[in-house]
């Protein structure tokens, strides 16, 4: 990322966010100025150092992992990656920042060289992509309106609802496969807008991702109804014949959390 970009942690992005939670903007650079190595679009060359310069993808709107806050990206997946590539050889450019489901063609593309945006490890994924070592784990939760008429105490009892999931994640996963016609599905370019839905109304419930729901929770007017359990992992995506960069990202996990920073990271955006 740009030397000049200013780091923001999750007191400050709860400060800024406030009750109304985040202003997501899709679409932007991660940095405004453009980076000594051309102007980041998959470009793998060199940047000076004799290090290799690689592209970072994510998708914001899906706090508190990666999001948008006055302008600039900022989150876990932000901080981790950043972490991770200290200990390797290579070199991060400017991030990229798509819709969820934009990620992965980006990666075939070339466009960007790797996926930090919480994308958990599944066989279908792994079909197209490959994956680092896990650097995280979580299970899946239902979002209700807080203070509303919908009670749900398991996934039957979504039937007969209008339930809402982000594009191409295990959320719209879960909803396709477990309860397919049973419900009024409607997916979201992310989880922002399907909140937003939520919280007016128009939705009763969403299938999201437990410390995403956790964070909402936390911020906007809605609330966990319950959790079950997924056994999800998320990794860091690359292509599948970049064996060299994923070796090295899960050689920097691996390093981040013996050195302690893994820990430090997590207690900055979960407090955990």
């Amino acid at each position: 990322m740009c030397d000049q970009q200013r780091r923001v942690d999750r007191r400050e992005y709860l400060t800024l966010a406030g009750g109304a939670g985040v202003a997501t903007t899709i679409g932007l650079a991660g940095c405004l100025e453009d980076a000594e190595n051309g102007d980041g679009e998959g470009d793998n060359g060199g940047n000076g150092d004799g290090g290799q310069t690689i592209v970072p993808g994510t998708a914001p709107g899906f706090e508190p992992f990666e999001m948008n806050v006055d302008g600039e990206l900022v989150g876990f997946d932000i901080d981790l990656l950043e972490a991770v590539v200290a200990e390797t050889d290579y070199e991060l450019g400017d991030w990229q920042e798509l819709e969820f489901d934009g990620l992965m063609p980006a990666l075939e593309n070339e466009n960007i060289d790797v996926i930090a945006a919480a994308m958990t490890i599944n066989e279908e994924r792994q079909e197209t992509i490959a994956f680092s070592e896990p650097y995280y784990s979580a299970d899946q939760s239902v979002l209700v309106q807080s203070g509303g008429d919908v009670e749900v105490g398991d996934l039957e009892d979504l039937e007969g609802l209008e339930v809402g999931a982000q594009s191409g994640t295990t959320g719209e996963g879960i909803i396709e496969d477990e309860l397919g016609d049973d419900v009024s599905y409607t997916s979201y370019d992310n989880y922002v807008l399907a909140v937003q839905e939520l919280e007016r109304g128009t939705l009763d419930a969403i299938v999201i991702d437990e410390p995403v729901a956790e964070s909402f929770a936390n911020d906007r007017e809605v609330e966990v109804a319950f959790t079950f359990e997924t056994g999800e992992e998320y990794g860091f995506g690359v292509r599948q014949d970049d064996g060299d960069l994923q070796e090295a990202l899960s050689e920097g996990i691996a390093a981040v959390e013996e050195s302690g920073e893994y820990d430090e990271i997590t207690q900055e955006w979960f407090g955990e």
